[in-house]
């Protein structure tokens, strides 16, 4: 299987399967001296992993990470430091439950890759979709801690990246209510207390009813400086459209105003310029913080849409791999909105993302 792979400088290459031994990433690029603990890692992946509350699947996985290599550390290094080698990082599975499958190996879930990916490896790991399954986004929330460690190194204390929930089924948060505290107060990262309980209620409903809903996750850096990204086939946020909609159940992303802005006059959608302490100003932020595929210095804002889970309890309509007509109902652990676990792969993205174009703008521009 090809394209395992992303990023050019800052690179990444993911590896294993949802119900086999193990999951891992190997993170190639990586500036060397950088302080970088397991437990530096373990922090990002305790957002992600399952089993946090009734509103995500239940499997039980600890997503326990550890360090095979790139990092070397004696009395001399104040600590592990990455040595610039590649950084192999492991993520054993520990709470698999193949058999859950077993009533599916030859049947095609609808909305799932499963009938598209027989159709080009002629055959399939029908346990939880092998490679096709979310459990894989795990490696790139490690690779995302690497990055956002190495991004805070080079930018400095100003640098960060939030990401929240800001829409869960039809039902969206209220803007003038957004505080970015809140998200920490609530299972959906929800920066608006009054949707968050919205929320609760239509996707518990969903929940029993053995459903799924979607979701739309903001993800937002903020201290990225001028520069990064090139005009024509380096745009900064052509990559990070690619690196969300590779994202499981990503159906769409928006850069600043995104789809809205075709509702825009000229006027109303230009984001004004003065100066302000002796440099540019921005007025508003509809481009996202990107003008021709580079960074203007502004917040830069990311949105995708996820579609709702397509492992539901309700029989669905399909075919086998036989060719015959038949029904399916997807048994096991699942997400009830997958778009709450993607807030922070979404944010791993973006740091992966702008540490690739960190660097090379580094190589290019000094």
């Amino acid at each position: 299987m090809s394209f395992n792979s992303f990023g050019r400088v800052f690179r990444f290459t993911t590896w294993g399967e949802s119900h086999g031994p193990a999951l891992g990433v190997v993170v190639d690029g990586c500036p060397p001296g950088l302080a970088l603990r397991e437990g530096d890692i373990q922090t990002f992946l305790n957002k992600r992993k399952p089993g946090g509350s009734k509103f995500v699947t239940q499997r039980k996985e600890p997503d326990t990470v550890k360090i095979l290599s790139g990092v070397f550390e004696d009395d001399r290094t104040d600590g592990p430091r990455t040595t610039g080698a590649p950084i192999s990082l492991m993520i054993e599975n520990v709470d698999q439950r193949s058999k859950d499958y077993s009533d599916i190996r030859d049947k095609y879930r609808p909305g799932h890759a499963d009938i598209t990916y027989d159709a080009k490896y002629g055959f399939r790991d029908y346990r939880g979709g092998g490679r096709s399954s979310a459990r894989e986004t795990a490696a790139r929330v490690a690779a995302g801690a690497v990055a956002e460690l190495a991004l805070k190194e080079m930018l400095g204390p100003d640098f960060a990246i939030r990401a929240c929930l800001v829409q869960m089924g039809e039902h969206k948060i209220d803007r003038n209510n957004f505080d970015w505290t809140e998200i920490d107060n609530n299972p959906f990262w929800c920066p608006d207390a009054g949707a968050a309980k919205v929320w609760e209620t239509h996707l518990e409903a969903a929940r029993k009813a053995g459903s799924s809903m979607g979701a739309v996750v903001e993800v937002v850096a903020s201290g990225v400086p001028a520069g990064y990204g090139a005009p024509v086939y380096g745009k900064l946020d052509a990559d990070l459209a690619t690196a969300m909609m590779s994202i499981n159940a990503a159906k769409g992303v928006e850069i600043g105003a995104g789809f809205e802005a075709a509702a825009l006059s000229g006027e109303e959608n230009a984001d004004e310029i003065r100066i302000k302490n002796g440099s540019p100003h921005f007025l508003s932020n509809k481009a996202g913080g990107i003008l021709g595929g580079i960074s203007t210095g502004q917040d830069i804002v990311a949105r995708f849409a996820v579609k709702p889970t397509s492992s539901i309890l309700n029989p669905r309509r399909t075919i086998n791999a036989q060719g015959e007509e038949t029904e399916i109902v997807t048994k096991g652990r699942h997400d009830p909105c997958v778009g709450i676990r993607g807030v922070p792969v979404g944010a791993a993205m973006m740091a992966l993302v702008l540490a690739d174009h960190a660097m090379l703008h580094r190589a290019q521009c000094g």
